[in-house]
């Protein structure tokens, strides 16, 4: 297969990337590496797939020295006529969208940078994928467009009208149209809502990330809601693997949908929406004795209120996935910790 990867310098889009390419697919990466978190990571994963970094110009195609079926542009989703010429020449059998202006709080006070990535941007790809003969297009959700829904496990089965960021609403926003592409020109797309992703190359505005920085400068973490928060942690192998299981099963129109009792995660079109999390919300301190007890330091603890824009706990139903894919987590928070302490560890020694 001929597969376009955006946001191959993200976390995800990263390592869905590799993977595709170490089973032989054919495959193009794409991202813009904007500066919204420290592009030291981001050219860090690049390097480790085997793209020099003094190679990478915008618009220009460069091949992996690692894996020779692995080929990367840096490319902004804003820019049509790019993505355009792109798919034109490439001629991609599916494409799976991980680029996204990612985060609930920087969504508070950079709103723009959301409609330009995750509104015109995904357009421009449902575009793309409508006029080359795209045969899926899997796209990242959020766990965030669940807003003040309170009925756990957060199921794909029920409504979620009332996203409290811009950020979930673009999401929510991207599973409308992607609805809308597959039913006007029967175009298969699958939406996962990712629930809180964490492990090695993980990005800096994640809790894990900034819990483990700040113990380590001996400086106090802040801890919102006074610490009564839970959070669906899911490692990032147990993501990958999702994700590719699902992209290789284009979904069909389920001829069993009721217009007058519409499911949300299905359709008479080929279009689907799946949770893809641990299903095991694990809390906030918890998380922070995982921490501690790896680096066999105490946290400074700052207990503060909620953030506007944050929910207490996200929990996943992902019954769907499991008996559509056979999708099994595997990874416990103790032993994913482990990994990505022993990461950052590594990686900021180096640079």
């Amino acid at each position: 297969m001929k597969i376009l990867v955006t946001g191959t310098a993200g976390f995800i889009g990263s390592f869905v990337a590799l993977i595709l390419a170490e089973q032989g697919n054919d495959v193009i990466g794409l991202d813009n590496i904007n500066d919204y978190y420290d592009v030291r990571i981001k050219y860090g994963r690049l390097e480790r797939d085997g793209f020099g970094c003094s190679e990478i110009e915008t618009g220009k195609i460069i091949k992996s020295s690692k894996y020779p079926v692995y080929r990367f542009i840096k490319m902004d989703l804003e820019n049509k006529k790019g993505l355009d010429r792109l798919f034109t020449n490439e001629k991609f059998d599916m494409v799976c969208n991980l680029a996204a202006q990612a985060g609930v709080r920087y969504s508070l006070t950079n709103p723009h940078a959301y409609v330009g990535s995750n509104i015109v941007g995904f357009v421009n790809l449902l575009e793309c994928c409508r006029h080359n003969a795209v045969k899926h297009l899997v796209y990242a959700s959020s766990s965030s467009v669940y807003g003040l829904n309170e009925k756990f496990p957060f199921s794909t089965h029920d409504n979620v009208d009332h996203p409290i960021s811009l950020y979930a609403a673009t999401k929510k926003a991207n599973e409308l149209m992607a609805h809308t592409y597959s039913h006007l020109y029967d175009i298969p797309t699958t939406g996962l809502r990712f629930f809180t992703v964490y492990g090695p190359w993980g990005r800096p505005d994640m809790a894990l990330f900034i819990f483990t920085k700040a113990i380590l400068e001996d400086k106090p973490v802040n801890i919102f809601n006074h610490g009564k928060m839970k959070r669906d942690f899911t490692y990032i192998d147990d993501i990958v693997k999702g994700v590719i299981k699902v992209l290789n099963v284009p979904p069909s129109g389920d001829s069993a949908w009721k217009a007058d009792s519409p499911d949300p995660s299905r359709s008479q079109a080929p279009y689907r929406i799946y949770n893809i999390g641990n299903n095991s919300p694990v809390g906030l301190m918890d998380f922070i004795g995982a921490i501690e007890n790896t680096l066999g330091r105490k946290a400074e603890k700052n207990f503060l209120p909620m953030q506007p824009g944050d929910v207490a706990a996200t929990w996943a139903d992902v019954d769907d996935l499991v008996k559509d894919f056979g999708y099994a987590p595997e990874v416990t928070v103790q032993e994913g910790v482990e990994r990505f302490i022993k990461w950052y560890l590594d990686f900021f020694a180096l640079n």
